[in-house]
């Protein structure tokens, strides 16, 4: 039996406050820093740094609450200009912040395809596949954030050589397919799940809330449009809910980054039992609600709001090897409903709608409005 002594623990201990991890390093050789905390308030606006071996600029995101599941990154494509071409094993989801340009995407390179995009397109690069961004303007940069799973692909095989140079395709997904990056059909009744790896417009596509502020099982007036991405490896959606309204809390896994698309309000974020954050939020802002932590968006503006949903954390099973359920916590589930909520978020929403000039909708059907109920 060896025994440990104290000098041991010490240099242990010594080592491991100094470590980081592969993808931490690798990050360090790309020359970029990293944007940290709870939320960013406007990726419009972010700074970014030159970033030679892409060639072009951008930033690391990685927010709390990802738990090191996913990250995102920020990044800029210079004006008539194309980035370089790159391939790696983990997939990665592009969303357009701005400007107009287009992708080509490979596996042999007989068989490019190239795909236009604009402002709220969204789409998705099928792992290993090559690709390359162009920008289709020749004065204004175009800027992207793009959600991915380098940190725990990274992390898992310590290898760089493995994760960006593998020859492997992953044919079930991606064969160099005519027509991979063309929008699917509209889904029946404007409902459901696009299936689709390409979405010209998030906001044309998204269902968008109206004025009806009826109950739901989300919340009042609330309504959703799901997007199921590289043959559904990749999920997301888009939520969109009344003026005057706000969701229920909820909670779900890791890594789903919530990025404000329309509308002005807030957020609020807390593991059960401790202290709330509040994130205020515009079109631009991205916040990720830890695993587990329960949270609630209230819209405060003048008009629906609507964000996209960006992640692989409801894929992950609760501790134990459940899944997530929104219903009642009451019941088992993971979700408050209204009645069950603390009392002062009504109200300090009620306040907020008030200085914004709007007015609370939710008068018959939250338990502690005190506006009357909407009748039209």
């Amino acid at each position: 039996m060896t025994t440990q002594t104290a000098g041991d623990m010490t240099q242990y201990n010594r080592e491991a406050i100094v470590y980081k991890s592969p993808y931490e390093l690798w990050k360090e050789a790309e020359g970029l820093p990293t944007l940290r905390g709870l939320a960013v308030p406007n990726l419009f606006e972010v700074e970014l740094t030159k970033w030679d071996s892409r060639g072009g600029s951008g930033v690391f995101i990685n927010l709390e609450g990802t738990g090191g599941f996913n990250d995102t990154y920020v990044c800029e494509i210079p004006p008539g200009k194309s980035l370089n071409p790159i391939q790696h094993i983990y997939e990665e989801t592009v969303f357009i912040l701005s400007g107009r340009g287009a992708t080509t995407v490979w596996y042999e390179e007989s068989k490019k395809q190239t795909f236009e995009w604009q402002p709220y397109s969204y789409f998705a690069i099928p792992p290993n596949a090559h690709y390359q961004h162009h920008n289709g303007s020749g004065t204004e940069p175009a800027r992207y954030v793009a959600m991915t799973a380098a940190p725990r692909v990274i992390d898992t095989f310590k290898n760089l050589e493995f994760v960006f140079h593998n020859p492997f395709r992953f044919t079930d997904r991606f064969n160099d397919d005519s027509g991979y990056f063309t929008m699917s059909d509209k889904p029946d009744q404007g409902k459901g799940t696009w299936n689709t790896n390409f979405v010209s417009d998030v906001m044309a596509a998204s269902n968008m809330a109206d004025n009806s502020v009826s109950q739901s099982g989300r919340g009042a007036g609330a309504v959703g449009t799901g997007f199921a991405m590289v043959n559904s490896t990749v999920r997301s959606h888009s939520s969109s809910w009344s003026v005057g309204a706000y969701k229920k809390s909820h909670r779900h896994g890791p890594g789903i980054h919530v990025l404000l698309l329309k509308g002005t309000g807030y957020s609020v974020m807390w593991e059960q039992g401790g202290e709330y954050n509040y994130i205020p939020w515009k079109a631009g802002t991205m916040f990720v609600p830890p695993e587990m932590w329960l949270h609630q968006h209230f819209n405060t503006g003048a008009d629906p709001c609507l964000f996209l949903a960006i992640g692989w954390g409801s894929e992950k099973p609760k501790q134990g090897g459940g899944a997530y359920v929104y219903t009642s916590m009451k019941d088992g589930g993971d979700q408050i409903e209204y009645e069950d909520e603390d009392p002062n978020f009504h109200a300090e929403f009620e306040a907020a709608v008030k200085d914004s000039g709007a007015e609370c909708r939710m008068g018959g059907t939250h338990p502690f409005c005190t506006y009357a109920p909407v009748t039209s």
